[in-house]
């Protein structure tokens, strides 16, 4: 078999010709020749790509279209796409280094399982054997055996991927010319970092990085796709505005490269962007190569599209979402990115809308058949919508029976390896609850003091990007507790600091403008009244709220 390194810049623009999905107890030769049915998945352009590899023609196709894959994260599509390029040529190194790394979701709440390590540890070690005749094809395989290499307790990610961090630094550093190690080190860098570090210095140093190669490269998939999720932060976000806008322009029959400007829409607030982006993504997810990825994709734009509905006040387009959800009919993969919309939307539906009763009444673990023993956090979000539900309903007798099916998951969640953030949220959820269920009781100074340390306990934590907000953020749950104890100077300090983190939410609008009326402050009111009806002025529903928000404005211009 001849071999030749092909050193070009490739766009890809062609299907990807691959495989059905290979057994996962086969060893790597034995995956290779099961490549027998082909499938054709994308037929759009996957932006371009520059990855020199030593290996035929026909292979090094394969892994350009691998590469812009696992760079989009449709991780089990690239999986796919680097076997094909094994079938076409088993001396390719590269073909089996792609198989490995497609098994590393860095920037996902999924460490691989025992057997996907075991698994990656014969892909890499597969590499290893075969050889790559050039020293950046060496380093890159040996990058990722390097997380592979490391023995660490399932659940606990963190070790290897600083291994992996480490290994793609001095990747870079021996090729500074080479966009693919700067951009697998931007994203290994960013994996690394940590929501509670308010300098965000790994974050910025990783998007600089790949705002870099897109000056270099502008239609790189990995470029924009780190980009975003570098500056995916209140602060930030603004300087990843234009990247969101391009992204799912390059590659737009990819599912998550449409999804993923929506993240910074959702950030500034651009609810119309996100709603549009996020539609497209669901239809897109279809047509990936496996269903239940198909319906994990969909149903992560579901959640971002029935958070923006709901604060536009369109309540029937977001209960049209959660119906659909609920007719979904399929594989629900076990993954964060199932289980949270599962979880996540119908409670929006009740709390959001001030349906408190209906909150109080939600249902845990449903639907029944998926596995929620392996995502306890999750599943406790449902108990804390049935805590406030209750409490802001006043039953603090159902309240606290809640908010005791809530704290056995939060310590079952703290003993978890590698459930840092998770624990973290959960604290404050059962901070909240507890402050809540006091205020049920009639404990007004107890109930403000301890959701004043909520809110400080969220505020040192940042929102996961497997989601468009907190259900609820418990600043404004501060802002709604200060605003019913006629503590109005001390509520619009707090709806502001939601506001701040979650730009353009209607319910923080909401609390900032009544906080000023009550204070007597008609400018600051009007100011965040007029917000609040642009936001809502597609809203197919005259929410309460709403209608006093028009009729304030209504009386202060007449």
């Amino acid at each position: 078999m001849t071999r030749r390194a092909l050193a070009v810049l490739f766009s890809v623009t062609l299907p990807i010709s691959v495989a059905c999905s290979p057994s996962p107890d086969s060893s790597p030769e034995a995956e290779v020749a099961q490549q027998t049915e082909e499938t054709e998945l994308y037929h759009g352009n996957l932006g371009t790509v520059d990855l020199p590899v030593s290996c035929n023609e026909a292979a090094a196709q394969e892994m350009e279209t691998g590469l812009a894959l696992m760079h989009h994260m449709m991780y089990n599509d690239a999986e796919l796409a680097f076997l094909a390029a094994a079938g076409a040529d088993s001396e390719c190194a590269m073909a089996w280094w792609g198989q490995a790394m497609s098994l590393i979701h860095p920037l996902w709440s999924e460490p691989p399982t025992d057997e996907e390590v075991v698994k990656g540890r014969a892909l890499s070690e597969q590499a290893r054997t075969i050889g790559a005749p050039t020293e950046r094809e060496t380093a890159y395989i040996e990058a990722v055996g390097a997380y592979f290499d490391v023995e660490a307790e399932l659940g606990d990610e963190m070790p290897r991927k600083m291994a992996w961090a480490e290994a793609w630094s001095a990747t870079r550093d021996a090729n500074p010319d080479d966009p693919e190690a700067a951009l697998f080190y931007s994203l290994a860098h960013l994996s690394t970092a940590s929501a509670s570090d308010k300098t965000y210095a790994k974050q910025l140093e990783a998007g600089e990085i790949a705002e870099g190669v897109l000056a270099q490269i502008p239609n790189h998939p990995g470029g924009h796709h780190y980009v975003i999720h570098a500056f995916d932060y209140p602060p930030l976000a603004e300087r990843a505005l234009a990247v969101a806008r391009n992204y799912g322009k390059i590659a737009p029959d990819v599912p998550h490269a449409l999804h993923m400007p929506t993240h910074i829409f959702t950030r500034l607030g651009l609810w119309d962007e996100s709603i549009d982006w996020n539609k497209r993504s669901a239809d897109a997810a279809w047509h990936t190569s496996n269903p239940a990825v198909g319906l994990l994709h969909h149903l992560h734009a579901l959640d971002y599209l029935a958070y923006a509905y709901l604060q536009q006040a369109r309540d029937e387009k977001a209960l049209e979402v959660m119906q659909g959800m609920e007719a979904l009919d399929g594989e629900l993969l076990g993954h964060v990115a199932t289980a949270y919309p599962l979880a996540a939307i119908p409670a929006r539906l009740s709390i959001e809308r001030q349906q408190w009763e209906d909150a109080a009444a939600l249902v845990a673990r449903q639907p029944e058949e998926f596995n929620w023993d392996g995502y306890p956090q999750l599943e406790a979000m449902t108990h804390f919508a049935r805590v406030l539900g209750a409490a802001r309903a006043g039953d603090a007798a159902t309240a606290r029976a809640a908010l005791t099916d809530l704290e056995p998951l939060y310590e079952k969640v703290a003993q978890m390896p590698g459930a840092g953030y998770w624990a973290a949220v959960m604290a404050y959820q059962v901070k909240a609850g507890e402050a809540w269920a006091l205020w049920a009781e009639g404990d007004t100074a107890g109930a403000v003091e301890t959701m004043q340390e909520a809110a400080a306990m969220e505020s040192a934590t940042d929102k996961h990007p497997v989601t468009p907000g907190e259900i609820i953020p418990v600043a404004e749950l501060l802002g709604d507790m200060l605003l019913e104890a006629e503590q109005p100077e001390k509520a619009l300090t707090a709806y502001e600091a939601a506001l701040d983190r979650s730009q353009g939410r209607f319910n923080s609008l909401y609390g900032a403008a009544r906080a000023a009326e009550m204070m007597g402050d008609s400018e600051t009111a009007a100011y965040y009244y007029e917000q609040l009806v642009e936001v809502a002025a597609k809203a197919d529903t005259e929410r309460p709220r709403l209608a006093h928000a028009k009729e304030f404005l209504a009386e202060a211009q007449g």
